[in-house]
């Protein structure tokens, strides 16, 4: 048996004593091989290796920071070994107790001198920064190789505590500035310098931080991230945030050598794709404070001529937009901020002819002079080229030779013709007052005469009025008594042509611009006002304790209750209990009783919309914009005084809260802004769509908005709050409005169009479906009738569809169209005009092929709108069909985009259709090359019977080349000399 017994393994158990002493001895802890006095930067590196105790690690940190300057002024494997185990030793071990340990500053930063100051300032240099951003890298790449089912939060704390520290690091306005100082300033080498300024720039400037925060923030979710932090991880926060340092560090700089290190940074942030908010937050640190000095802003800005144009480009728009968009074209008179903003113009150009000649072609290009602006600031840039009398008469001569140049009549948007006649003008006053000679020559002048000939030439009626406007007020200035020029015609004594005759007598002075740095106000980062937080964990929000009620006090009543139970009826049914909805939840202190009410202003629905934490005012705000605006359109002006902010609000608006029919009601509120003030909104949103920086979702609401507010101004759609936007006071009482509503409800079905009664999908799709089923109802017709036999077989048929026909239409209105000449003005002009700007920029989003074809359709569904009675449809015809010809290369590759194209010569042709024989007499060779172009579309695309997206591409190329065809046929005589020459 015992064999069966063999023993696996023996284990020798110590005794009791010596157990304890084994345990005393390992309990006992090691003396410091080193001292706690560091006094080399090998002794730092071998104490931060041993893992130091705290009193050791504030010692070494210590000493590398009172040696800083000859420590990084020396790169040395030593100093990259500090660096490299302070990032991957120290700091996630450290930084929470660091952080207790350290008081703030009253600036809210952590104090310098404090224990995390000192970590701070050893990683305040190139080769920390990038340490940093090199070990966030490894943890996202780490945290990424992890399979799911591992759990990886202890590389999200790490991210945390990394994200925290570069914020900590980069915090302060003088970040920049001060690791340029350490770590680029002290190097001895030339060479050295520019190397590790280009890493610096790299760093900043090229997006490195940007990116890898952002990268970080994604791993461990953005709602994870402190508020002192999140101006790492947002592209809008850092640019700010950027510019307040490139702005303190021109400040304090002295020497050439720092302002070219500054210009560096500044010429690499331009690439964040931020440049607009970089540059205003320069102009107001560095221009627009009461302590700023322009000399700096030259000196940093204008280094290259390059950079100098992109940032004057965006100074002249932000003067335009900040302090100009209430000087209108009726205010004649010397205005305090045009004249101080020419001051700002003049401090900045006096000195460099190059400068002084970009502002003469921004006043002369094809594109330029302020397009989508106000008067204002064209005053401004001329009033400070007339100081020099050779420059004022330089944009004279230009803008007269463009002027009567007949390419630039022919294809020029007339918004942006509008804008070079308000600058011909107001230099050919300043040229009369000094030079006159040099005037009346260029009056008499032969190129002068043909200039005036050709805009009176043109088939064009706002061309023509714009040429007379020219000659009646330089005739003015060059001509008395009877020899003045005067056309003696009706459209030439409007409100709007004697605004434009005037001003040639408007004198603006370059002054001082005092005025605008009082009103003016500095845009610092978010970052400023958010304490660093030292906890990691939420705070517990403490519920308020409720005030003692006055109640209380008082008496309690005594009472008696009686029994009644001999006298019930039990036919009587007691009522059940009531159940209030706020009252469903079990937990009483849940349930909110704070009900958050209706905003009746729009100030206060402006503050409810900022409020983007709280769902109910989110959600309140939203629900109640769209008929708070219809409703205060026409009752004072709080509407027009609050119409961009709030515009800007609902395009830049975020479905954080996932909210019912958010699209929809957003859609709406955006429409019935442009609807209740059509003339400065609709140009705003269709500028907004070219220059804001949004993105394609939401420039396809801004082109819906664009289209819908169009039908519904031209009467044909009404919106779904419209109704319920109406004072009660303007209401009879149902009963009674009944008997007025009765007799016209049958009439007013058949004149009110189609009814919107809610926004579709895509309503621009939907309506561009209605027009060209409208479009093709006459060829499909045609087809039919073709197709069903003899003519006399079809009479009756023929007679009834006749009679049905004519039924239905609409009695003509006796009326002006008063809304026609607005939606030319209004809808349609600025985008064309905005639309040949850019082409020309480097950012051509509206050529992205989904856009485009919405694009299309809008100027399309705009065009049908204004109707066949609008004095401006030969103007809209033209600029509409150039466009059309013009992208025709950007829509051949996408089927959207085609599609688009042919939807907006369907409504050209529709609404033109009472007119073809104008049409073929003012487009003669344009019919030909479209029916060729949209022939060769036609025999390219493959339709079938099944439907579809290229089907429909088909048919309607099919009913363009029909129209074309038809109107060729009908008028080939009026054709035979463009035939000729287009053959």
């Amino acid at each position: 048996m015992d064999d069966f017994f063999t023993p696996v393994s023996t284990t020798y158990r110590k005794g009791k004593d010596e157990l304890a002493a084994v345990e005393l001895e390992r309990a006992v802890p090691k003396k410091s091989l080193v001292s706690t006095v560091v006094t080399s930067l090998d002794e730092a590196v071998e104490i931060l290796k041993n893992q130091p105790d705290y009193d050791s690690l504030i010692s070494t940190l210590k000493f590398y920071c009172d040696n800083a300057a000859s420590i990084t002024g020396k790169p040395s494997p030593q100093t990259a070994a500090v660096v490299h185990l302070l990032v991957a030793e120290i700091t996630p071990n450290y930084w929470t107790l660091l952080l207790e340990s350290s008081p703030l500053s009253s600036d809210g930063f952590i104090a310098r001198d404090s224990d995390a100051g000192l970590l701070l300032r050893c990683l305040s240099n190139v080769t920390g920064l990038n340490a940093i951003l090199a070990h966030i890298k490894s943890l996202v790449a780490e945290s990424r190789q992890r399979r799911k089912d591992v759990p990886s939060q202890d590389i999200h704390l790490h991210l945390q505590i990394f994200l925290d520290l570069t914020a900590a690091l980069l915090k302060r306005p003088d970040s920049i500035q001060q690791i340029w100082t350490r770590s680029v300033q002290t190097l001895p080498d030339a060479a050295m310098r520019k190397m590790q300024l280009q890493t610096l720039s790299g760093l900043l400037a090229s997006s490195r931080v940007l990116s890898t925060a952002s990268e970080a923030s994604a791993v461990i979710g953005t709602d994870k991230v402190k508020d002192a932090t999140k101006f790492i991880i947002d592209g809008a926060e850092y640019v700010k945030w950027l510019a307040f340092n490139i702005a303190t560090w021109a400040g304090v700089s002295s020497t050439e050598v720092d302002f070219r290190a500054c210009f560096d940074v500044l010429q690499r942030s331009l690439s964040l794709g931020y440049q607009s908010i970089l540059v205003k937050a320069l102009i107001n640190e560095l221009l627009l404070k009461s302590d700023s000095n322009p000399a700096t802003f030259v000196q940093l800005c204008f280094q290259q001529p390059a950079t100098f144009k992109k940032i004057m480009q965006i100074l002249l728009d932000y003067l335009a937009q900040k302090f100009l968009s209430s000087v209108s074209i009726q205010d004649a008179s010397e205005n305090k901020i045009v004249t101080s903003v020419a001051g700002i113009i003049n401090v900045l150009v006096k000195d460099d002819a190059a400068r002084k000649l970009f502002l003469v072609s921004w006043c002369t290009a094809s594109s330029g002079a302020g397009l989508g602006d106000t008067i204002g600031i064209r005053r401004a840039v001329l009033a400070a080229l007339a100081t020099d009398k050779d420059l004022i008469t330089l944009v004279l001569e230009k803008s007269l030779n463009q002027f009567g140049d007949q390419l630039y009549i022919k294809h020029a948007a007339i918004l942006q013709q509008e804008v070079h006649t308000q600058i011909l003008l107001l230099s050919a006053g300043y040229v009369s007052r000094l030079s006159p000679i040099r005037l009346t020559m260029l009056v008499r002048s032969g190129a002068y005469m043909s200039s005036i000939s050709n805009r009176i030439a043109s088939t064009q009626e706002r061309t023509r009025i714009l040429g007379m406007v020219v000659g009646e007020s330089l005739s003015c200035l060059v001509d008395k008594g009877k020899n003045k020029l005067d056309f003696h015609m009706d459209e030439m004594e409007t409100e709007e042509i004697e605004a434009l005759k005037s001003l040639t007598g408007i004198y603006d002075s370059t002054g001082p611009f005092d005025d605008l740095l009082a009103s003016a106000q500095s845009i610092k980062p978010a970052l400023s006002a958010v304490p660093f937080q030292k906890q990691t964990a939420k705070p517990r929000k403490n519920r308020p304790v409720p005030k003692a009620s006055t109640i209380a006090n008082l008496p309690k009543a005594i009472i008696e209750e009686l029994n009644s139970s001999d006298d019930e009826d039990d036919s009587l049914v007691p009522y059940a209990k009531g159940s209030d909805p706020e009252d469903s939840d079990d937990d009483a202190e849940l349930v909110q009783r704070n009900k958050v009410k209706p905003p009746v202003y729009i100030r206060d629905l402006i503050t409810y919309f900022r409020d983007s934490e709280n769902y109910d005012k989110q959600k309140l705000a939203l629900q109640t914009a769209p008929t708070l605006v219809r409703r205060k359109a026409n009752y004072g002006t709080e509407v027009k005084d609050h119409a961009e902010e709030l515009a800007g609000i609902l395009v830049g608006l975020q479905d954080k809260f996932e909210l019912e029919d958010f699209g929809e009601t957003q859609l709406e509120g955006m429409v019935a802004l442009i609807v209740a003030q059509p003339q400065s909104m609709a140009p705003w949103f269709a500028r907004t769509f070219f220059e804001g920086d949004y993105s394609l979702s939401q420039r396809t609401a801004i082109l819906i908005s664009i289209g819908l507010a169009a039908r519904e101004v031209a009467g044909f759609d009404t919106g779904t709050f419209k109704s319920s936007a109406n004072f009660p006071s303007r209401q009879l009482p149902e009963k009674i409005q009944q008997l007025y509503l009765e007799a016209n409800k049958e009439q007013a079905q058949q004149t009110s169009g189609n009814s919107l009664k809610a926004l579709p999908a895509n309503a621009i799709e939907s309506m561009s479906q209605a027009l060209t089923a409208d479009f093709l109802a006459p060829v499909a017709a045609t087809a039919a009738d073709s197709a069903t036999g003899p003519d006399i077989l079809k009479l009756q048929s023929f007679t009834a569809r006749y009679k049905r026909k004519t039924s239905a239409k609409p009695r003509v209105r006796a009326i002006p169209n008063t809304t026609a000449s607005l939606l030319a003005q209004s809808f349609f002009s600025p985008l064309t005009a905005h639309f040949q700007v850019a082409l020309r920029s480097s950012r051509r989003v509206v050529l992205n092929p989904a856009m485009l074809a919405l694009y299309l359709q809008t100027l399309g569904i705009i065009v049908n709108s204004a109707g066949p009675t609008t004095l401006s449809l030969p103007q809209m015809t033209s600029e509409l069909w150039d466009l059309l010809l013009g992208v025709r290369v950007h829509v051949l590759e996408d089927r959207g985009a085609l599609r688009g194209w042919l939807v907006a010569m369907a409504a050209l042709l529709q609404v033109n259709g009472d007119n073809m024989r104008g049409l073929c007499e003012a487009h003669g060779r344009n019919i030909f090359e479209t029916r060729e172009w949209v022939g060769g579309v036609f025999e390219r695309i493959r339709g079938d019977d099944s439907g579809g997206e290229e089907n429909d591409v088909k048919m309607l190329a099919a009913g363009v080349l029909i129209r074309l065809g038809e109107a060729v046929e009908k008028y080939q005589a009026l054709l035979l000399g463009d035939m000729a020459n287009f053959s």
